[in-house]
């Protein structure tokens, strides 16, 4: 399913900057970790094989719940549907640019994010790591507001287990998955040379 999210006047909501969050990640094995899904499963991200896209987020809202106080005013904070919608409207085009594999990725309860992946129909699964444990080994950029650890926004494109490119900061957020099929066909391009 494909429609449209209003998304806010990106103009008006402070742009994140590049504080080096994700400088060392390039290059980097991902650890061996399970992270719970939405769909039920266990995802380990080291074991995974082919290329695989994870696109952080902060959190997802929910229709009727207010955002925590101030969440407007930080940086990179707003946009988690607009960007998970995003992906979800390009996922066919992701697997045809040589995805295997897709994940959106927050600190939220997999319960949490279920109910999210039905509402917005997702094609692909959301992980949590809730616990941090994958936050913590990796040293993933983070922020905390209302008593919460979030991840900052960023995207990994992860090969056979290791990262190999990253996109952060990510802003705005509905423009994070053409981002990446721009990367991927530009990467595309340059195997062929």
């Amino acid at each position: 399913m494909t429609g449209t999210i209003d998304a806010p006047d990106w103009s008006t909501i402070p742009a994140p900057v590049d504080d080096g969050g994700t400088r060392h990640l390039r290059g980097t094995r991902v650890p061996s970790l399970a992270l719970l899904a939405s769909d039920g499963s266990a995802v380990d991200l080291s074991s995974l094989r082919g290329r695989t896209v994870v696109y952080a987020y902060p959190r997802t809202g929910r229709p009727g719940v207010p955002n925590p106080e101030g969440w407007d005013l930080i940086p990179g904070a707003r946009g988690c549907t607009p960007q998970t919608c995003s992906f979800r409207d390009h996922f066919d085009e992701l697997r045809r640019l040589g995805v295997d594999q897709l994940f959106g990725l927050s600190t939220q309860s997999t319960d949490y994010q279920r109910e999210a992946a039905a509402r917005l129909h997702l094609p692909f699964t959301l992980l949590s790591d809730e616990d941090l444990r994958l936050a913590s080994a990796m040293r993933l950029p983070t922020f905390r507001t209302a008593g919460m650890t979030l991840l900052k926004r960023f995207t990994l494109v992860v090969d056979d287990g290791k990262v190999t490119h990253v996109f952060y900061p990510v802003f705005p957020p509905d423009q994070s998955a053409t981002e990446v099929i721009a990367w991927l066909k530009e990467a595309g391009q340059a195997s062929l040379t």
